[in-house]
Parts: C-alpha cells; structure tokens; sequence
C-alpha cells in the first residue's frame, strides 16, 4: 500500500488540563473534559491558502461508580465537532474498568496503543513521519488494557472491524502494544503493532487491493529532562508491509525534537527525515512559539516545511484550550 507522510507528534499543552467536576456523591462521580483549537493556517503545499480551521471543538462525560477503595467501572461519552468532520459525530465511547494496583481496561471505541507515538511539541507541522494511509490507530470494537507503575508503564490493545467502520476488512484486526520505563531524567519507550486487511475488494486509497496485506509498524523513542526548564526527544519510526511489491514499499524515519521552557512562553523545535525504500529522501522541520494565557489555554505561532519539490513555507496562528 503507497504511504503517506502524516503529522507524528505528542502537542504541547501549556499547564495541566483539569476535567470539570460536575457531580461528586454517595461514590459516583461526573467530569467534563473538553478542548477547543481554532487556527489560521497556510499549509506546506504549493498553492494552500491562509484560511481559519476548527481543529478542535470537543466535550466529553467521564462517569465513574467506586466499586472500592481501588477499583472504579464507569462509562465515557465524547462529542467531536471539528472542520474535519462534515457534520457533528460522536467521538469516543467506552465503558471501562479502572483499579490504581492492577491497572484499567476498556471495552467500545477509543484510541489504541500507537495513538501516543511520536516527539515534538508541535501544532499544525510536526516532525513528520512515516505512517500509511490505512492503518487506523483509533477505532470501534477496541479492547485495550493500561497500566503505569510509575517506573514502567505499558499498553496492549486489539482492534477487531466486524460492524465495517475501521477500515480493516470484516475480517480484518490491528495489535500493538507500548511498553516505557522512566530511568532518572530518562523516558524510553517501544511501540509495535500490526494491522491485517481482509475482505475481497477492499482497497486503499488510491485504488489499490489490499485484501490479505499486512503491515507491520515499531517504534522507538527516547526523552531527556535533566536540565531545567529543556526538553531532548529522539525517535525511530519503522512501516513495512507484507507482501511487498510496487505500492508496499519500507518506511524508515528518525527525528530530533527540542523544547524549553520560560517563564509563560514555550518555544519548540524539531526535525525529521524518512527513508523511502524508493523515491527520494524526505526531511521535515518546525519551529514554533507558544504563550499560556492561562491554565491550559495556549496561543501560539508556527512555521514548517519539507523538501518536497511542491512544498513551500507553511506559517500558522492558533488559539486552543483544554478541561
């Protein structure tokens, strides 16, 4: 399957995001979450246009029942209506299990695993990566469980597509995993996962068959913080498919991510380049500035690019907010 080169990235919040507490008695509890991002942007490809974008505009219910002392079942309900949606949808929806000595699992429809890959505290450019056009990181019909332990954490999650809405084939699954540990001023973390595509007729998005085809994705990253205020992250990001022929070709690509903070102002840089199995070399870049106005609430500019030989110098003004 021909790939695509997507925005890989971890966005930078300016503070910690608090839910809202709605409702707090007899052990059930009620929190808002939400966010908020609307931008002015000028993409990196020849003739884009400078023009406002709702990237963001959701609100969701995270209700929980206190079984315990450790152990809570509760459900989440999000609502998404961003540009990127041609009408109002339903984000995610889940119900869950969630104990602080074992972990949490969820069940219905959520993010996986990779969804948390990659460095950078980017807005709109990103330090790109690799990535297909296909595999999904976030679905309907997920089981996922967590645990975080505070020097190790992981993620294993399995995505099945027998209602048709991921993608994948009727008959079709994605795995993946992530598994971290936290060493002194160090996070280092490994990502894999594997999608398998199955169903007659099912083809990507530029016609292809992909009934049958398997993609496989790893990761690795690494994060350093021992110096006040400065944050060093490097990443390796792998994508092959099986079987390989004209359109299925391998994807390698390493980034370097920097950020420092200073007093409400956070300034951010990053590079990227992926090695195609065939076609030309392709490198990334953004540098960004980002003001907290509040808690949470951060208003930024941005400019990126990459070597393509239609690209040009992207530029973006953005506001956005998190609950």
């Amino acid at each position: 399957m021909k790939k695509t080169l997507v925005a890989l990235s971890v966005l930078a919040a300016a503070g910690s995001a608090q839910a809202i507490e709605l409702y707090n008695q007899d052990k059930v509890t009620v929190n808002m979450t939400g966010d908020v991002e609307i931008v002015y942007v000028k993409g990196t490809t020849d003739g884009d246009e400078f023009q406002q974008e709702i990237q963001d505009a959701d609100f969701g219910f995270d209700t929980r029942y206190a079984v315990n002392d450790d152990v809570q079942v509760g459900a989440f309900w999000e609502f998404s209506g961003a540009d990127t949606n041609a009408d109002a949808s339903v984000g995610d929806v889940y119900m869950g299990l969630y104990s602080q000595s074992v972990g949490s699992i969820k069940f219905g429809k959520t993010a996986t695993a990779l969804d948390d890959a990659g460095i950078g505290s980017d807005y709109q450019f990103g330090v790109s990566s690799f990535f297909s056009n296909g595999t999904p990181f976030a679905g309907h019909e997920v089981v996922k469980y967590e645990l975080d332990k505070g020097n190790f954490y992981g993620t294993v999650a399995y995505m099945q597509d027998k209602q048709g809405y991921n993608g994948l084939g009727k008959n079709g699954n994605f795995f993946d995993a992530k598994l971290g540990a936290r060493v002194a001023d160090f996070d280092f973390t490994g990502f894999v996962g594997q999608a398998e595509f199955k169903e007659a007729g099912l083809t990507d998005a530029d016609g292809v068959a992909i009934d049958g085809l398997k993609e496989t994705i790893w990761a690795l990253e690494a994060r350093y913080a021992g110096v006040e205020n400065l944050n060093l992250e490097l990443g390796y990001y792998s994508l092959g498919a099986d079987p390989k022929d004209a359109d299925s070709q391998t994807d390698g690509s390493i980034a370097a991510a920097a950020d420092y903070t200073l007093n409400s102002w956070k300034f951010a840089t990053g590079v990227s380049q992926t090695n195609p199995d065939e076609g030309d070399k392709v490198v990334n870049w953004f540098l960004n500035a980002g003001y907290a106005l509040a808690p949470s609430t951060t208003a930024y500019a941005e400019v990126g690019g990459n070597n393509g030989d239609d690209s040009q110098t992207g530029f973006a003004v953005g506001l956005k907010a998190e609950f």
